[in-house]
């Protein structure tokens, strides 16, 4: 599988609108152009996600196709990672179908969504899929039982953990949704003790982000940023677009 991206961009995510920040993009014309800004900024990666003509989040294979097949000219050197986000909207058999119709290169499935119902069969059956059709599943982690659900699935039905690619999420269901580097140790203990090799990410909600993103950095990790999960940069200020965050990012990265 192609590892992941070492700078992945989330310029928009599954529930703001241009209420919470005018430059979020919510038309695949503007995730295009973000896209082409981040790449430039120094992004290797973009996380998309699709919204109707109401600004709310859709999962639809046919519009999914349409932007992958824009970004592939505007951005041939970004990887491009789909979503499965469920947002309370969609049930895992849809979410199925649309990586199954799809077939992206790279798409990012939450574990806790995935077994919501309770059928492992289905999530294994879908894992197994996608590495036998060459799509690199991000897994979705918000906390350590998400991680313990993660290796049984694949210890119960054979799947290969070789560099399987993960996303600890940090500060998403803490107070005010604020994150902080320490949410990344309980992740990484774990993950030692099962002794799991992968290929990890981390993004992080709120103004602690970058410290979040930089810390990750150090020990090994990749980094998703963006307007998903935070529009603020590290002094309190609003960034002007995603471009901004990349960019800041990467030069305090470049000063670590």
């Amino acid at each position: 599988m192609t590892p992941l991206p070492q700078l992945m961009v989330a310029p928009n995510g599954a529930r703001k609108t241009k209420q919470a920040h005018p430059a979020l993009p919510v038309t695949i014309e503007e995730t295009v152009q973000t896209a082409k800004a981040c790449f430039d900024a120094g992004a290797d990666g973009l996380h998309a996600h699709l919204r109707d003509a109401d600004q709310k989040h859709i999962l639809d294979a046919g519009l999914y196709k349409e932007l992958l097949a824009e970004l592939r000219i505007a951005a041939p050197k970004m990887q491009i990672q789909i979503t499965t986000e469920a947002v309370g909207i969609y049930q895992p058999p849809e979410q199925i179908e649309l990586v199954k119709q799809v077939q992206p290169k790279s798409v990012s499935i939450s574990t806790r969504e995935l077994l919501s119902t309770g059928d492992q069969k289905a999530a294994a059956e879908l894992y197994l899929w996608a590495q036998e059709n060459g799509v690199a599943v991000q897994h979705i982690l918000y906390d350590t039982n998400d991680l313990a659900a993660l290796y049984h699935v694949c210890i119960d039905h054979n799947i290969s953990r070789d560099n399987i690619q993960l996303l600890f999420v940090l500060g998403r269901y803490t107070s005010d949704q604020q994150s902080d580097p320490s949410m990344l140790t309980p992740f990484l203990h774990r993950l030692a003790e099962i002794e799991m090799i992968a290929d990890w990410a981390v993004c992080a909600f709120g103004q602690g982000e970058t410290d979040c993103l930089i810390r990750a950095h150090q020990l090994g990790g990749k980094m998703r940023v963006g307007f998903e999960n935070n529009e603020l940069n590290p002094d309190g200020s609003v960034a002007k677009d995603n471009a901004e965050r990349v960019a800041l990012l990467n030069r305090l990265l470049a000063a670590d």
